[in-house]
């Protein structure tokens, strides 16, 4: 349920987007790193909901208006749209997500609030741009619309405020919408998981942390979570679309049973550890799986460096003369290692998917899960494989 985009190969964190900053809760700087952090759809969903349900009881929107988060901050939005009749209010936020890579940055967030009986509670319904369950596994029921437990609660906490300054009873219909949401959600894992007509509104502290990639991992879990509910035994982690279409090809998985891992292969590791499948196949780069078979579980360029002399020492360990572990040391590149290796019959793509293969199973801690890897190179050609490991 990503509101980050992981579709082409490479895979990784992206580069800011350059959108221009958009009004909303002014953003907090972090310390030694220079970036803004931003909020979450779940942050902006309350705001706007908070100031929707202050209007529609009194007849004013709070502008700004200020919520509390999980932690205690006390960020203020400006609003960016209100609406008001004798049946209803709406407000709306732009999404600020400070220097996160986020592809909902810039969203309009709406909330529109309608009175409902006492005693109806708080009712949430996903309005154009929000996404719809349709697959179990996820932690809402199939039907419901697609706004994470964390943000209901807000989101009710919220109005229980209101509703008491008000003297009144906090019995609610809440309907989010997000402008463009449903083009916007083609760019996230949203589709996949079976959450369609729109994006997730997420957050768990609203508090967007640039770089911190939680939305990512977030969704290789609720991936697997999926997976293991529509029943399938056989899952895979693959860094990008083109190692995707590689273990279609070689195993003819259905798309809920492919995990986009990008660079977190540990995080699919661990939390395949907790939540076990039959099989696991890690598919991607020569070079990404090399840092794997090095002892690397997060691959991202910035975190972790191929390392040639790793690979002259399985190169040596697979036939390799000295001289040419030698030129292996001192490629330029993984991929003219191998190429290396290849021209003189060493196998060097298949001892860096069995080698990777070790290190996943010893992530796994005896957990009942085969795994096997796959290596390929940029275009998507097989350079190397493991077989695979007992279950």
């Amino acid at each position: 349920m990503s509101e980050q985009s992981g579709q082409s190969e490479p895979s990784g964190p992206r580069e800011p987007s350059g959108q221009s900053e958009a009004k909303g809760g002014r953003s907090a700087q972090l310390k030694h790193t220079g970036l803004r952090s931003g909020w979450t759809t779940g942050a902006c969903a309350t705001a706007a909901t908070t100031a929707a349900y202050t209007a529609l009881l009194t007849g004013d929107f709070p502008d700004p208006v200020t919520i509390t988060l999980p932690k205690g901050q006390t960020p203020a939005f400006a609003l960016a749209a209100e609406e008001r009749t004798d049946t209803y209010a709406m407000a709306g936020i732009v999404k600020d997500a400070g220097d996160d890579p986020d592809v909902t940055h810039g969203a309009l967030v709406r909330s529109t609030v309608r009175r409902l009986p006492p005693g109806a509670g708080v009712v949430f319904k996903a309005g154009p741009g929000v996404g719809t369950v349709t697959r179990p596994g996820l932690p809402l029921d199939v039907g419901e619309p697609a706004i994470n437990p964390v943000p209901r609660q807000m989101m009710r906490d919220h109005v229980a405020q209101v509703a008491e300054r008000a003297g009144t009873t906090p019995d609610v219909e809440i309907t989010l919408s997000v402008d463009h949401g449903e083009e916007i959600a083609r760019s996230t894992w949203n589709p996949r998981l079976g959450i369609l007509g729109g994006l997730s509104v997420l957050g768990t502290t609203g508090i967007v942390v640039p770089y911190s990639c939680s939305a990512w991992i977030d969704s290789i879990r609720r991936g697997v979570d999926v997976a293991r509910a529509a029943g399938r035994t056989h899952v895979a982690g693959c860094t990008g679309s083109t190692s995707e279409k590689t273990v279609v090809a070689e195993h003819g998985l259905p798309e809920d049973a492919l995990l986009d891992m990008g660079d977190f292969a540990g995080a699919v590791l661990k939390y395949v550890r907790r939540h076990p499948v039959d099989r696991l196949t890690i598919c991607g780069g020569f070079a990404k799986l090399s840092k794997l078979a090095a002892g690397h579980l997060d691959l991202h360029s910035a975190r972790s460096q191929v390392d040639k002399g790793f690979l002259a020492e399985l190169a040596r360990a697979g036939g390799a003369s000295d001289a040419l572990a030698s030129e292996v040391a001192g490629a330029n590149t993984g991929l003219e290692a191998l190429r290396l290796c290849e021209a003189a019959g060493v196998p060097l793509g298949d001892l860096v998917a069995t080698t990777a293969r070790d290190e996943a199973l010893a992530v796994l801690r005896g957990a009942p899960v085969a795994v096997d890897v796959i290596c390929i190179d940029r275009a998507g050609t097989v350079v190397g494989r493991s077989a695979a490991s007992p279950h």
